[in-house]
């Protein structure tokens, strides 16, 4: 059906909330709204499904969310019936409609006899993770739209491992998904009779508690902490989001007690009224932290996106408070887990450190020097949860530490994807390291460049907003594929990885296979070692420009990253 008739559905369900049907009278006479609500169903990939918050069918809704979990009931119909016992996990975070997302996808299971172990407020996405693993349900919901703005909320699932759910099991759930005929017909059982039928349990404390106690483990030197750490100046603000509660728990348990709250943002407020895109990638997230650390000299600022799983900081120069990049953490913090493990003679011999293929490479020149196994995959953290349980599963490698660029961390695998309570644990440590020999974190990532390398990333985003965003999407992509450049900025390109087609190709023209899941990845790889990869979004509608490179100083890293983004955008946007 075409978005009007998709539209007209709609506006004659008798059974359809009041709220919604107030939103499709307001757009009764706006047709690009109409269009852009009715025209496609949401895209529901490995990653769930992320929207703005509203009527149709291409938004987040009580109905595109019992949809969502009618494909999962449906598939786990299938599976063995020990497996199908096992239940769900189900957190939310604190936007708009979460809490009752949350309960409408605990309602459908419940109709299919399937129990759900929802906890009793929001909670973070690691411990969502954690949950699965700690409780042995087959699948997890999280309710969250990570970093969007207030418009957005959105659905991901979990497998039994805690990690995202594998492709081979999400692509029948999607199958399932859109199998849906009728949104309105989905069967949900009512709470309190769910919770009379035993389909319905809370969980709270009894899962806070064993997560609080695992992340404790992350910690590496307890005596920094209790004779540095302690008298450390950290300040910290969870975005409004889930962080609040869990940070502070696991900073004073370890032994951190000069922390500070941005108390303004730490209210859980769906509105994220002093941050409208509450990233901590962007400097103005910061402003309030920035603010109560000149006044209070802290060592070290940390913010946390809403749903906890990415983590930024701001550290002191000697002149102001300076935004790290993701990159730069995580170099940071590999650095002192590697260095932290040999001194203390626990540095394994088959010790493997995972990233994505679009993060710095000054942490596979870091792992080398340790001789620390550097494995790259697929941008996603599921890629990442796939390579523990491989090694878990064979004893390959020891996992010791996993990243993507965007800001996102994992420690210790007892979560599943990347984990910024871990993360804000372990990067105070690494601050109180550098101030026990009086120096800072912007001291340390100098001292990495100057050790290493100077390295230089930049990432840009190309929104493509719009009915005709994801056609775009595509013929960019193609176009980078079928006019492939043969240089940027004057450096040739020596070789192309494309992870669609499987396949790298040298300058010469000769080809080899990638042993990788398939994916709409483009990576150049130029003769003086620097990469540009491009890839759409898998939750927001943009493609996404990566530019990695070095040089022996700062300045030239930076000349040569202006030149190769200025060249990349050029070529991008040439009839």
């Amino acid at each position: 059906m075409g978005y009007q008739e998709n539209y007209q559905r709609w506006a004659d369900e008798p059974t359809l909330i009041p709220e919604l049907k107030q939103e499709l009278a307001a757009m009764a006479t706006d047709e690009e709204t109409k269009e852009e609500a009715f025209a496609a169903p949401m895209a529901f990939g490995t990653a769930g499904m992320r929207g703005i918050i509203g009527a149709g069918i291409g938004r987040m809704n009580i109905y595109t969310v019992r949809q969502a979990t009618e494909g999962l009931a449906r598939f786990m119909d299938t599976l063995p019936a020990e497996q199908k016992a096992a239940g769900v996990a189900i957190s939310f975070d604190s936007r708009y409609e979460s809490e009752n997302f949350a309960h409408q996808a605990a309602g459908v299971l419940g109709a299919h006899g399937i129990k759900s172990f929802v906890f009793d407020s929001l909670r973070p996405t690691p411990e969502l993770s954690f949950a699965v693993r700690y409780l042995k349900t087959y699948a997890g919901i999280m309710i969250t739209a990570s970093h969007n703005p207030k418009q957005y909320n959105g659905y991901k699932i979990y497998g039994p491992d805690g990690g995202q759910m594998p492709p081979d099991e999400s692509d029948r759930i999607t199958d399932y998904v859109r199998s849906v005929d009728d949104v309105f017909a989905i069967k949900v059982v009512a709470e309190h009779a769910l919770r009379d039928q035993q389909l319905e349990t809370l969980i709270g404390e009894d899962v806070d508690q064993p997560y609080y106690q695992a992340v404790a483990t992350v910690t590496i030197d307890p005596d920094l902490i209790h004779t540095i750490g302690k008298d450390m100046s950290l300040i910290y603000s969870p975005l409004h989001g889930t962080g609040r509660i869990p940070a502070q728990m696991v900073l004073r348990n370890a032994g951190f007690e000069k922390y500070e709250l941005v108390l303004k943002q730490a209210i859980a407020d769906p509105e994220f009224p002093t941050t409208p895109f509450p990233n901590p990638e962007f400097a103005q997230t910061f402003d309030l932290a920035i603010e109560m650390g000149k006044a209070s000299h802290a060592d070290v600022l940390i913010a946390t996106d809403p749903d906890a799983d990415r983590l930024g900081t701001a550290v002191w120069t000697g002149e102001g408070y300076q935004l790290l990049t993701g990159n730069q953490i995580a170099s940071l913090m590999l650095q002192y887990i590697l260095q932290a493990r040999k001194m203390a003679g626990t540095l394994p011999k088959n010790g493997a450190v995972v990233k994505s293929i679009v993060s710095t490479e000054l942490a596979t020149a870091i792992a080398k020097d340790y001789g620390v196994t550097m494995i790259n995959v697929e941008t996603g953290f599921k890629f990442i949860g796939d390579q523990i349980k491989h090694f878990e599963e064979t004893g390959e490698h020891e996992f010791l530490f996993g990243f993507e660029e965007s800001y996102g961390y994992l420690i210790k695998p007892f979560v599943r994807d990347k984990d910024a309570i871990q993360s804000t644990l372990l990067l105070a440590e690494v601050a109180a390291s550098y101030k026990r020999e009086g120096l800072t974190l912007w001291d340390g990532i100098q001292a990495l460049y100057n050790k290493y390398g100077h390295f230089a990333e930049k990432t840009v985003g190309v929104d493509f907003e719009g009915v005709d965003g994801a056609k775009e999407m595509a013929a960019l992509m193609t176009k980078f594929r079928e006019h492939r450049p043969s240089d940027f900025a004057g450096v040739k390109v020596a070789s192309v990885e494309d992870y669609k087609a499987q396949q790298i190709t040298k300058a010469d023209g000769s080809t080899t296979a990638i042993d990788m899941p398939v994916s709409d990845v483009l990576k150049y790889i130029l003769d003086d070692g620097t990469w540009i990869a491009i890839r759409p979004s898998g939750t927001e509608p943009k493609v996404k420009f990566y530019v990695g490179t070095s040089a022996g100083s700062k300045d030239d890293a930076a000349k040569k990253l202006d030149a190769f983004e200025a060249a990349l955008t050029a070529f991008r946007t040439e009839a």
